[in-house]
């Protein structure tokens, strides 16, 4: 039986039903990653395999005793590598962190192992998560398995990877302005932000606090609202952490949306976006029609400002973020220094790339005395109308209907040389961090050449269910 073309679901209901040992997947799985590594990059540590399946043989007891009941019990899955996990090294795929292991893990991945997940490994991604292409990585490159010439997306391109070339059957990441939607898209699998809050940062190590979260990656709607059902709810190690009683995300897996009335801002199909990204995006668009659900193109606003709110706000906070790894606690530390400001500033300068070097200039540029009002406040307000722009669209539309990324994966290298592009292809996710919302990023067609093409549905602060229950509609229609 091939296990690794199946889904989560699918694969932990095979194993509850006795059809397959969890000894079976972890070593099918990494057979697969054995095999495909080498040309896709996607993993920086592979979880050693007698200490897995050491693991499979107690989630298997669980099962038989009846403890484990979870759907997800058995599943193999991966974990970008910013978020921690105790006794496995946590790298954030830069060299200052290269060797570092944590002596705790992420209350999601905690979560996701009390439900009888098995953790396989840790997936590449931009360095400290800055980046959309997963190209920044000290360990190199992540290939999109659609056309190993083309980036996965980032920065959790990793996760998105390993889900599309069938290493794993879902995986974390972590989304700041876009990074698990838009590598979703890219890698024609499906990723979902949830609202701010719904899942704990506990152990995610942070690029812009105010915009983190934790989310899942997997091949469909129902299996990302299973893990995210699970990894969910309040944790009193994260202040920002929300109490919810309406988590029960799998409950929202249903097909009928004649009740849901979806706005399409007509900004975001005008200029910069590729032809066959639009024509894939409004056909969806007609599906939800056939369906019986309302469409309707509207002017969001503010759009254009999106973009370089979130570069402003998530470049100050990383900023004050990455001030910790300075040679002195934890990390790599330069060999020759004679002093304690030589040491910071060339263990900064040795350990640090390029894309966080540039990042880390400019949070430090707009926090400093002089351009703190002009620039990061000003970026503050923005982030404000911005919401509040949301605010009047949801008063009249249940989801908001738009592209994933403006075109296809580029090429490799094509992005690192030119900097301001790569910024601006997040110009469609960004928004949903700056106001907290939950959206979800699935696949809805192919461009000319083959390339997968991801439309992203974004609903109200809290309405995470109505994003799920129409994403897993017209999954369903498609299918």
């Amino acid at each position: 039986m091939l296990l690794t073309n199946k889904t989560a679901l699918e694969l932990g209901k095979l194993i509850r039903a006795g059809e397959v040992s969890c000894v079976e997947a972890v070593s099918e799985f990494l057979d697969v990653i054995k095999e495909k590594e080498p040309e896709i990059n996607a993993f920086i540590t592979v979880c050693e395999e007698q200490e897995l399946k050491k693991k499979a043989l107690e989630v298997q007891k669980g099962i038989k005793t009846g403890e484990l009941t979870s759907p997800l019990a058995g599943v193999p899955v991966a974990i970008k590598d910013n978020i921690c996990t105790k006794d496995v090294r946590t790298t954030c795929a830069s060299k200052i962190l290269a060797d570092f292991v944590p002596a705790y893990t992420a209350t999601a991945v905690r979560r996701l192992e009390e439900a009888g997940a098995i953790v396989i490994g840790k997936t590449n991604m931009d360095e400290f998560a800055m980046g959309s292409t997963t190209e920044t990585s000290f360990f190199g490159a992540v290939k999109n398995p659609h056309d190993i010439t083309r980036v996965p997306g980032g920065s959790s391109g990793g996760s998105a990877a390993a889900v599309a070339a069938c290493e794993v059957p879902a995986a974390l990441g972590s989304d700041t302005g876009g990074s698990i939607r838009q590598p979703a898209a890219y890698c024609g699998v499906t990723g979902m932000k949830p609202t701010y809050g719904t899942v704990s940062r506990y152990g995610l190590i942070a690029y812009g606090s105010s915009l983190d979260q934790i989310g899942p990656i997997a091949r469909d709607v129902a299996d990302c609202a299973a893990i995210l059902e699970t990894i969910s709810g309040k944790d009193k190690k994260d202040s920002t952490s929300l109490n919810r009683t309406d988590s029960d995300f799998t409950s929202a897996l249903k097909t009928d949306v004649s009740d849901l009335k979806i706005g399409i801002p007509s900004e975001y199909f005008e200029e910069g976006i590729e032809a066959d990204i639009k024509g894939n995006v409004l056909a969806a668009a007609e599906s939800f029609r056939a369906m019986g659900a309302r469409t309707e193109f509207f002017e969001l606003g503010l759009t254009k400002y999106a973009v370089p709110a979130y570069y402003i706000i998530a470049s100050a906070e990383a900023s004050s973020n990455l001030s910790r790894f300075d040679g002195v606690k934890y990390g790599y530390r330069t060999k020759d220094y004679k002093d304690l400001h030589q040491m910071y500033k060339k263990t900064r300068s040795e350990g640090f790339g390029a894309e966080v070097k540039r990042r880390i200039m400019l949070g430090t540029f707009v926090l400093s005395s002089g351009y703190y009002d002009a620039y990061y406040m000003k970026a503050l307000r923005t982030k404000a109308l911005i919401k509040q722009s949301f605010d009047k669209a949801f008063e009249k539309y249940d989801i908001i209907l738009g592209p994933a990324a403006p075109g296809p994966a580029p090429k490799l290298g094509s992005s690192l040389s030119d900097p301001l592009k790569m910024y601006l292809a997040d110009i469609y996710t960004v928004s949903a961090n700056l106001a907290g919302l939950p959206a979800v990023s699935l696949p809805c067609g192919k461009d000319s050449e083959g390339l997968p093409v991801g439309m992203m549905l974004t609903g109200n602060r809290f309405n995470d269910k109505a994003v799920i229950r129409a994403a897993y509609a017209y999954e369903q229609a498609r299918d």
